[in-house]
């Protein structure tokens, strides 16, 4: 009745998350490595095939495509399901109706016992409430064909199961929860992941085009920070514009006059700018210093976070305007 599929890049817990779905259920794994030694060996009711290192939206689709059973169950490969995860996914399907397309599997993301959780767990813990994510996934074969699968466009982990879901509620299916537990632990991404992970920006710009601008409205997420990050970049970018002008000015005026001005002659021609380069970086040191405390407050905020957490804030806006810059040029291209 179901395929499993588990796109991978060979992380470790690929085998962990194996063995939780069990030896009675079918299992395409999928190397979205572009080289690399075999993956195996693996039990005889898992099958490898290779994407070639197209990303996870191609991956999926060369799993699904490669499976024959009316339902496919998509697993990322760093999850967990849960005790009697294989008998919950028979029990969330077999009695489905025939307008719902796909069924999700409850995430949820252990945190740790005894203190605040850091901004990358928050993060992950996010799963608990997102919906349609491809972690715990389900859907009819014929529904995918119908659609063309995920659509490849979306290089990333992000935003490929988000489109699915619109463009099959837009075709008149429905999409519901299940019962089935998976588990998502928080793994280590390092000090600059939060930086990172800012290119999913670019397929927010994707997502905008596909799906107009409601589509964050559409698959219940919030607002975002992208206007904010674009004051706080615009205000970084005055201040740097008016100090440089300020300098060439008092220049300018001093090669004017055919003599050395000193500081207080040159500093009176560049009062202006200089008054414009200090109300620009006071602009940008509040917008940067409220985006660092929204995310340290919630935190350990034991030093290395707050140390993490300021150099990024610092990082984020600029980059995200970038990624998003880059996903509009694409995206009109």
């Amino acid at each position: 009745m179901i395929t499993v599929v588990v796109p991978t890049i060979g992380r470790r817990t690929l085998r962990d998350t194996l063995a939780a779905v069990g030896p009675g259920t079918p299992v395409i794994v999928v190397d979205d490595r572009r080289r690399g030694s075999s993956l195996g060996p693996f039990p005889r009711h898992v099958r490898v095939v290779r994407s070639g290192g197209r990303g996870p939206a191609a991956a999926r689709n060369t799993g699904w495509r490669a499976a024959g059973t009316p339902w496919v169950v998509f697993l990322d490969d760093d999850v967990i399901p849960g005790p009697g995860w294989a008998e919950a996914v028979w029990k969330d399907l077999v009695d489905l109706p025939g307008d719902v397309a796909g069924s999700q599997g409850r995430i949820v993301v252990p945190l740790p016992a005894g203190r605040r959780p850091t901004d990358a767990e928050r993060n992950t813990a996010g799963l608990e409430d997102a919906l349609w994510v491809t972690a715990d996934m389900a859907y009819r074969r014929s529904v995918l064909e119908s659609l063309g699968g995920f659509d490849e466009r979306f290089p990333r982990a992000y935003r490929e199961d988000a489109d699915l879901a619109l463009r099959a509620t837009l075709a008149g299916h429905r999409l519901v929860r299940g019962g089935r537990v998976t588990r998502h632990p928080v793994r280590p991404d390092g000090f600059w992941a939060s930086v990172r992970f800012q290119r999913g920006n670019a397929d927010d710009a994707l997502m905008r085009r596909l799906h107009g601008p409601g589509w964050r409205e559409a698959i219940g997420g919030g607002p975002g920070r992208l206007r904010t990050h674009a004051a706080t970049t615009a205000a970084l970018a005055a201040a740097l514009l008016a100090g440089a002008a300020a300098g060439v000015r008092a220049a300018g005026k001093a090669r004017a006059s055919g003599k050395a001005w000193g500081p207080g002659r040159a500093g009176r021609a560049a009062r202006g700018p200089v008054v414009a380069a200090g109300v620009a970086a006071f602009v940008w040191a509040a917008l940067t210093g409220e985006f660092a405390w929204r995310r340290v407050a919630p935190g350990p905020r034991d030093p290395a976070e707050v140390l993490r957490m300021a150099v990024t804030s610092v990082l984020i806006p600029p980059v995200a305007c970038a990624h998003r810059l880059r996903g509009e040029w694409k995206v009109r291209r």
